[in-house]
């Protein structure tokens, strides 16, 4: 019955990095249609946030569905979709920090910097990968790429946004928290998916050959996207909570 199932959706058993292309479709759509439905269930001032979230994921299920399309006709790795993705939902994610340490007094310019910084990573990385993938000193891209990263890390963890979570009350504090560890954590995912599928590997070594970087790419995508909403969106049944019980 799994075959025939796999045969509908035009992916051979064996494939599974086309079947992780259709369950991330799936799972993303599913979230993305959660997200805007609880929008109404939320207190107004968590909306944006959710709304965010289900943005993310909407974009995400929109190209899931053309990169699997892709991998399917051609066998290769849709890096270009993959980067297209990325480049709209990872500068997404960030926004969602502003918006949750807002009223404990973000400004503007930690926004743009959070999203300066997620660009700086994604269009280095997409060069390393797309332009010198084939060649070993992508490695030195992935570096840069790996520079701006930390510093998004530094920035939850220690810099502007934990010290705006502190003053932001125990319900932002512990959202924020568990979103550093989705960066921390999460998107550690993704080096070991750039490092599988570049010849650059690990500072010249190869490291994780052997990988489907697509995989490694796919449950990453998975984990942090919904994730990241899912946060969001206890953060706001929290608070709400709290607001009712006061």
């Amino acid at each position: 019955m799994f075959k025939t199932f796999l045969q509908v959706l035009a992916i051979l058993p064996t494939n599974y990095v086309a079947f992780t292309f259709f369950v991330g479709t799936m799972a993303m759509m599913a979230a993305c249609v959660f997200f805007f439905f609880e929008m109404s269930n939320v207190d107004k001032k968590w909306r944006t946030s959710i709304l965010v979230s289900g943005l993310i994921t909407f974009i995400a299920a929109v190209h899931y569905y053309y990169m699997r399309g892709y991998n399917l006709e051609t066998g290769e790795s849709p890096i270009f979709f993959r980067y297209v993705d990325w480049i709209l939902t990872v500068p997404l994610m960030c926004v969602e920090f502003y918006l949750i340490t807002k009223k404990a007094g973000a400004k503007i310019a930690l926004l743009w910097q959070l999203i300066f910084a997620s660009v700086v990573m994604l269009v280095t990385g997409y060069i390393g990968e797309a332009v010198y993938g084939k060649e070993t000193q992508s490695w030195i891209w992935g570096l840069i790429s790996g520079i701006a990263y930390f510093y998004i890390v530094y920035l939850v963890w220690f810099g502007e946004v934990a010290n705006l979570a502190r003053n932001a009350g125990p319900a932002v504090q512990k959202a924020v928290k568990t979103l550093g560890w989705f960066v921390l954590v999460g998107w550690a995912i993704y080096p070991i998916g750039y490092i599988a599928g570049t010849e650059g590997g690990l500072f010249g070594m190869k490291v994780f050959q052997g990988l489907s970087m697509d995989i490694v790419y796919n449950i990453g995508d998975a984990i942090n996207k919904i994730g990241f909403g899912l946060v969001i969106y206890a953060l706001a049944q929290s608070d709400k909570g709290s607001t009712q019980s006061a």
